[in-house]
């Protein structure tokens, strides 16, 4: 009875931190409307078909859409979609398009692009921009869970973390865009977990070949300091390592078990999960109704629990390391040395462009842990090759799917893409 207890709080905070690292939406206020959207999960309406970028998101503004699909080198069957040019450009052949690649933060995919209007979403405004724009979308989401001999039912096939997708993920997608393109090198733009992957592809000096720019939105590199304390208590409490050890290998936060986990724990009247969401992420300022009704029709989606060890040991412990097998055997083991090696992010080139972007408000990507991924990078730089843009009341979502996002973030990101 005690373990069940223990497994049932531990699952409930489990939701909360994976819900959050990826998009925080559920307590927000709207400058538009000034409305509280604390109740959006009753003014939604249903989503009369599960959301797909190409059939419903593209199509329904009338831009064009391709879907790509590449293996990994270990196996796994990755989908990425593609808007080759704007809505008014019918010159589909135009190789002079620079491309682009967006990879998405935990839990969602790549349909987090273009969750707005062509007005606000990010993957359609760079397409009208002129450019060539590709979308990620990692192991074990909705569109990237077929494996060459592994099935998501197969405990094997949830065998990854973060280090897998930075390794194996990143440089196969880069290299479709890239050979797809004529050659020619990608802008890169990541948020969240996004982030994490380029910068420790960067340190160890892979796919600089193939990458012109990288965008850093909520740059997650470092966690230790975070201000979220339900993701510190779930780091400190040993949650994500649980249920790895309870035999769990894929993590769902909207299947059942969960969802019954949370009407127990949301019914308790001095529990207000809203108020929750928001503590692990940070108060989002500029969301409105349409497209945060948007997001909780499509996410989140599936991650691994090995995954979220991995995080869990970046908020317990400062530095960046690959994944800690937990002693010194097993990690002499996989890399050869009692502790797992570390991706030092001081040794990134100098010469590399790298546009990076914060909130005052962002929890996850907080400003002490930002601050000192920047002292890490900014100090040696290139001045001419490093940009910073802070906004002081952003939080984790905003900048994905915040209305003013366009204006505040995205229009200075696209003229650093011109200068470079």
């Amino acid at each position: 009875m005690i373990l069940l207890n223990l497994m049932a709080r531990n699952l409930f905070l489990l939701s909360l931190l994976i819900l959050s690292l990826g998009l925080n939406s559920c307590n927000a206020l709207s400058w538009g409307d000034n409305s509280s959207m604390d109740d959006i999960g009753q003014r939604c309406p249903p989503s009369p078909h599960p959301f797909s970028m190409c059939k419903s998101e593209a199509a329904a503004f009338g831009y064009p859409c391709e879907d790509h699909k590449v293996t990994t080198e270990d196996g796994y069957i990755l989908s990425l979609k593609r808007i080759p040019h704007g809505r008014f450009d019918t010159n589909s052949t135009n190789n002079t398009r620079q491309p682009v690649l967006l990879f998405h933060g935990l839990m969602v995919d790549g349909v987090s692009w273009l969750l707005g209007t062509p007005k606000q979403s990010l993957g359609f405004l760079l397409a009208d921009g002129g450019f060539d724009v590709w979308f990620a979308n990692t192991r074990g989401t909705n569109t990237s869970r077929n494996h060459t001999s592994l099935s998501p039912k197969d405990p094997a096939y949830w065998n990854w973390t973060w280090d897998e997708i930075a390794a194996y993920d990143l440089p196969s997608v880069l290299e479709l865009v890239y050979n797809h393109t004529g050659g020619q090198k990608v802008h890169y733009i990541g948020h969240s977990l996004g982030t994490l992957i380029i910068l420790a592809a960067f340190s160890e000096h892979k796919v600089l070949h193939l990458v012109r720019s990288a965008v850093l939105l909520c740059p997650i590199a470092y966690l230790s300091r975070t201000k979220s304390k339900l993701t510190r208590l779930a780091a400190e409490i040993f949650l994500a390592e649980a249920f790895h050890f309870l035999g769990y290998h894929e993590f769902n936060p909207v299947g059942p078990v969960a969802h019954e986990i949370l009407i127990q724990v949301c019914g308790n009247p001095e529990i207000d999960c809203y108020d929750l969401f928001s503590a692990v992420a940070g108060p989002d300022c500029c969301l409105n109704t349409s497209t945060t009704c948007a997001f909780l029709q499509h996410a989140p989606q599936s991650t691994s629990i090995k995954n979220l060890v991995h995080l869990s040991q970046m908020v317990r412990h400062q530095g960046i390391r690959r994944y800690d097998y937990g002693n010194a055997k097993d990690n002499m083991k996989h890399y050869n040395q009692p502790r797992p090696p570390l991706y030092n992010l001081s040794s990134i080139p100098t010469h590399v462009p790298m546009f990076l972007t914060h909130g005052g408000q962002d929890f996850l990507g907080d400003v002490p842990d930002t601050r000192h991924l920047l002292r890490t990078l900014v100090r040696s730089h290139d001045s001419d090759n490093i940009e910073v843009l802070y906004v002081p009341d952003y939080a984790h979502a905003d900048f994905v799917i915040g209305f003013n996002a366009p204006q505040l973030v995205y229009a200075p990101m696209v003229d650093f893409f011109q200068r470079h």
